[in-house]
């Protein structure tokens, strides 16, 4: 390719992937003869006052021009990823890892660059880091900023935890082109995304881990589905967010799934998990040092059972309901995993206890979007913990000896789009559907979750009708739920086969028509607002046209409509001390004041 055409393609923002794609080689090749004729990019400063008077505000955009206005300087420089464009699955919470990180290494003496493409971020402001790059978060950008750089001869290093799934995919390949990651190595990342490398630790630590397979075809799909048998999760690796995840129950919705899977990740294979029905979830946060050190952050129970994203479900710290027992194991495995991977910063497992066993779900060497939520329940801002570890301190060195504690209850919630896209379905599943969180504070659960839900805009009632629609599994675990409801004062109104159970279980109950069963029917009832709470379970991921239009039409008239029997329980422990409680203002520093004062 001549020079002439390759400068025109460079300037007219054809990227080296895209020039070998189209040209039919490597996007190695494209690159070393970029080199070998030098047009690299420069960079220029983007004008924040207009030309109205000269500016040195430090925001920096790529570009194929002849001019550099970047400055780089010799000092020790610390290069951080952002997390990219804010989407389902990736947002703020990345930005705000992001932030924090730079700030602890700016406060420890290091020259801080941030390379992030999504000006709505706090981590794009201009008094964040020392120097900015509006840059996209690929190898070629982000390795051109690096040479940048090191051109006076400064020490660059560059952090690739802080900013979720998206810059986690280019440790590997920037460390080959010799840049130094700090933190876990680019080769334990990959262990622990590598399903296959993954299980074989587990198993070598005597780890229990369910049953899994990994599939490049719908056959290879269907034999592993038979092996380790139905319900299957089905996820595509190296994403975020649970995007084209799914529960399958039988063959047929398998190979229904398995297209939809590998379009979301071609390059990777499909991996399919045994689902463990009815278990508990957790999730901890934990960081690490060189040592072998480990602070876990804390131990959060899922509120929604196994199935819905973490992300789309409520949780608590402390665990409320998991035995004392099952915490120590917990403990233990987060410990021996994070020596295992030779973790140094922060680090995020996923656990689940089904049958008096605890299970590992998945291990991501990162930061996770629960972060901010347990930095804001302890105290302690976890990710300037990790930044200064992944620079070379020690947790010693942080006074940091032992697990963090909280006082009170902490209860996130899930903050949903769903008035803004009204033809979404409000049903919860393993593809996560949830834009922010909130987090309710208090020395009860029940105050701590009607906090969050009043945060989150869904306001619980105290009293009224409640609806209830459960599928046959879940009939079992609904009766208690209704009693409760029953002593708080409400009235039950319930589908056809529920409310046979329910009046079996000595509950009194109303029968009100499915929308296809004749008027007037449940959908005229919560028109007329004769309905202030909802519990549907529909079985699977496809719903029946009734209960579809029901949680619709629940959410255009702002009744509460809850999907999970375990997010109903918590909700009657909410409505209780809504009645029982005063939702009183405590400050966060009221909490950790008192935990200072514990001596813990």
């Amino acid at each position: 390719m001549s020079v002439e055409l390759l400068t025109t393609l460079k300037r007219n923002g054809f990227s080296d992937s895209t020039i070998a794609a189209i040209t039919g080689v490597e996007e190695e090749d494209v690159e070393q003869r970029r080199r070998e004729i030098e047009i690299t990019p420069s960079y220029k400063r983007i004008d924040t006052c207009a030309a109205e008077f000269e500016s040195f505000t430090p925001y920096m955009y790529g570009t194929y021009e002849t001019e550099c206005e970047a400055e780089p300087t010799n000092q020790k420089k610390i290069v951080i990823l952002g997390s990219g464009p804010n989407r389902i699955g990736q947002g703020l919470e990345f930005d705000y890892c992001c932030c924090h990180a730079a700030f602890a290494l700016r406060d420890c003496g290091y020259e801080t660059i941030m390379i992030n493409c999504n000006p709505e971020t706090v981590s794009t402001d201009y008094d964040t880091v020392d120097r900015l790059y509006f840059e996209p978060l690929t190898y070629e950008d982000v390795f051109a900023v690096i040479q940048r750089e090191r051109g006076l001869g400064g020490e660059v290093a560059c952090l690739v935890q802080f900013g979720g799934q998206t810059p986690l995919k280019l440790a590997l390949k920037l460390q080959q082109a010799g840049v130094t990651i700090l933190g876990t190595s680019p080769d334990s990342i990959d262990l622990a995304e590598d399903r296959k490398r993954f299980a074989e630790l587990l198993w070598g630590l005597g780890i229990a881990q369910a049953p899994s397979g990994v599939a490049t075809s719908r056959e290879e799909a269907r034999e592993v589905g038979t092996s380790i048998g139905y319900p299957v999760v089905l996820r595509p690796s190296y994403v975020l967010g649970g995007r084209a995840m799914a529960i399958v129950y039988d063959q047929t919705s398998l190979d229904r799934y398995v297209t939809e899977a590998v379009d979301a990740s071609p390059e990777r294979p499909i991996l399919i998990d045994r689902f463990l029905e009815d278990a508990f979830e957790l999730d901890v946060d934990a960081v690490a040092d060189a040592s072998g050190a480990v602070v876990i952050g804390g131990i959060m129970e899922h509120i929604e059972e196994a199935g819905i994203h973490s992300g789309d479900s409520s949780c608590v710290v402390p665990p409320y309901l998991v035995e004392e027992r099952h915490l120590t194991t917990i403990r233990d495995y987060t410990r021996r995993i994070a020596r295992a991977l030779k973790v140094v910063g922060l680090m995020n497992i996923q656990f689940a206890i089904k049958d008096e066993t605890v299970y590992v779900l998945e291990v991501n060497p990162r930061a996770s979007r629960t972060v901010p939520y347990l930095s804001k329940a302890t105290g302690v801002p976890l990710a300037k913990v990790a930044a200064r570890v992944m620079a070379g301190a020690s947790l010693e060195d942080l006074n940091l000896f032992s697990d963090l504690e909280v006082t009170g209850v902490f209860v996130k919630t899930p903050v949903f789009p769903f008035v803004r896209f009204p033809g979404v379905d409000t049903l919860l599943g393993p593809e996560m559907k949830s834009t922010g969180e909130v987090m309710g504070g208090a020395l009860t659960f029940g105050n701590a979750f009607a906090k969050a839900q009043l945060a989150a805009g869904q306001q619980l009632p105290q009293s009224g009708t409640a609806f209830i629609s459960v599928n046959d599994k879940d009939k079992k675990n609904v009766s208690k739920i209704a009693s409760d409801l029953v002593a708080l004062g409400f009235s039950i109104v319930a589908s056809r086969g529920t409310a046979a159970y329910l009046r079996a279980q000595g509950v009194d109950t109303d029968l009100v028509f499915k929308i296809n069963e004749g008027r007037p029917h449940i959908g005229d009832q919560i028109l007329n607002g004769g309905v202030d709470l909802i519990i549907n379970t529909p079985l699977g991921r496809d719903s029946f046209f009734d209960d579809l239009t029901v949680r619709r039409i629940a959410m255009l008239h702002g009744v509460p409509c809850i999907t999970t029997l375990t997010g109903a329980a918590a909700a009657v422990s909410g409505i209780r001390a809504i009645q029982n409680e005063a939702l009183t203002v405590r400050s966060l520093q009221q909490y950790h004041s008192e935990i200072v004062a514990d001596g813990t």
